[in-house]
């Protein structure tokens, strides 16, 4: 179910349109992902919520195959995504926007981040940058296994595979209003 619903920009005030989507996923559950612009200020709202489960959550896959970069991504704005494999840990920020996709998608989000970063880099950075580029670029062809772990607080993130492993996150409330995760 799609419903556009006029609301104000969080940022100048302007009036502008947030679109709520409903989405099955097979084998996972329902999602609703929400979007909004302010073509004024350029405000951007993106996010996922699983409408089901909501336990803290860490999912973790072995990608291994051909097969296994298709396997769909689900990450809310709190979720953070892990490739220890690659040193990639893409951290939720103030800025951060759920999004769905699969796994491919990830290594894609996480080269652009890199080409993003490499004119401002110096030194041995640049050569551990395009070293992580090459061992992406080959993760995407299959020819270097390695693994996706998203750990979740909120419970609205998931990889949607038969390989996929859900495991309960730990999370220890603070009296502040943090959220401490401990290591495993």
């Amino acid at each position: 179910m799609r419903q556009i619903v006029p609301g104000p920009c969080p940022d100048c005030g302007k009036e502008i349109e947030y679109i709520y989507d409903t989405e099955n996923i097979p084998y996972f559950s329902d999602i609703l992902l929400l979007s909004g612009v302010c073509p004024d200020c350029g405000f951007r709202i993106t996010d996922t919520m699983v409408l089901n489960d909501h336990e803290p959550c860490r999912w973790e896959l072995k990608v291994e195959t051909p097969e296994d970069l298709d396997a769909r991504v689900i990450r809310s704005m709190q979720g953070e995504i892990d490739i220890p494999e690659f040193g990639v840990n893409i951290h939720p920020g103030p800025a951060c926007s759920g999004f769905v996709s699969n796994i491919e998608g990830v290594l894609m989000r996480a080269e652009d981040a890199i080409r993003r970063a490499l004119p401002s880099c110096e030194g041995e950075e640049i050569a551990t940058a395009n070293e992580l580029l090459e061992k992406i670029g080959q993760a995407r062809v299959s020819e270097l296994p390695f693994t996706v772990i998203i750990s979740d607080p909120s419970g609205n993130s998931g990889i949607v595979s038969p390989k996929a492993v859900k495991t309960k996150l730990d999370v220890e409330p603070q009296p502040d209003g943090c959220t401490i995760h401990p290591l495993a």
